[in-house]
């Protein structure tokens, strides 16, 4: 009976690394790193995503901005200030500046500061990264993946992590706040991981690594919104412009 319980669990988180619940996260991610000179350094910075069958939608949060999804509309609505449109050649001299903008934008394209669209379709899987002040998706194809810090993995991006390397960690004693939520770790070479794994949403709710040493420490937090976004920023996209990625290269 055991063996079949083991089983059933491990087909039901094999099953996990294709779908899961529908989720609006904010993710917040730290990192630790002791040199060898002895000096610590720390980085915190946090996201926001949407998990939906198929599209992975996720944004960095960035100062002077609100904790939304980062589609951009917040940004172009707050410029707008409710005054009609400017007509001859002020429009134009607007229309000029606009245009100046974007070109700047495309000599400094920095993919940590734009919302991130993955999607997996007929088992192809695509990126893209969305400019909603210059109003344009930019594609990014597998070979450029490396250069823009993805692994190309669907479920990394949709699970934040290797379902098939969480089947292999061992479950934990360690008590869990969340009912339905288990952790599970692997210690290899003075090296740990750890994850509290949400079975029932197919989510980490907690991810840490590390050495015994101390010279480095990681942890992700997820917080699971109690609702989900209905107007999603994908399907906002008609009449931008598309791009690819070498536009974008000097």
């Amino acid at each position: 009976m055991k063996s079949i319980l083991l089983l059933a669990g491990a087909l039901a988180m094999a099953g996990g690394a294709h779908a899961g619940a529908d989720l609006d996260l904010h993710i917040t991610r730290y990192s630790k790193v002791v040199t060898a000179e002895g000096v610590t350094r720390e980085a915190r910075y946090e996201e926001t995503m949407l998990r939906r069958a198929g599209h992975v939608w996720t944004a960095r949060v960035l100062p002077g901005t609100s904790h939304g999804h980062g589609h951009g509309h917040e940004q172009e609505h707050a410029h707008e200030g409710g005054h009609p449109p400017a007509q001859g050649k002020a429009q134009k001299v607007a229309a000029s500046k606009v245009a100046a903008r974007q070109s700047v934008g495309h000599k400094h394209f920095n993919p940590v500061t734009l919302p991130r669209h993955v999607a997996m379709e007929d088992g192809k899987l695509r990126m893209a990264y969305v400019d909603a002040h210059a109003k344009e998706v930019i594609a990014i194809p597998p070979g450029e993946f490396d250069n823009v810090g993805f692994d190309g993995s669907w479920d990394h991006a949709y699970h934040l992590l290797d379902t098939q390397g969480l089947r292999a960690m061992a479950p934990s004693q360690r008590p869990s706040p969340v009912p339905g939520a288990r952790w599970r770790e692997r210690e290899r070479g003075g090296l740990y991981e750890r994850v509290l794994w949400d079975d029932r949403r197919q989510v980490p709710l907690v991810i840490e690594s590390g050495d015994k040493a101390g010279t480095f420490y990681t942890r992700t937090e997820l917080k699971v919104a109690a609702g989900v976004t209905r107007e999603l920023p994908w399907q906002k996209l008609k009449g931008y412009a598309q791009r690819e990625y070498a536009d974008y290269l000097d």
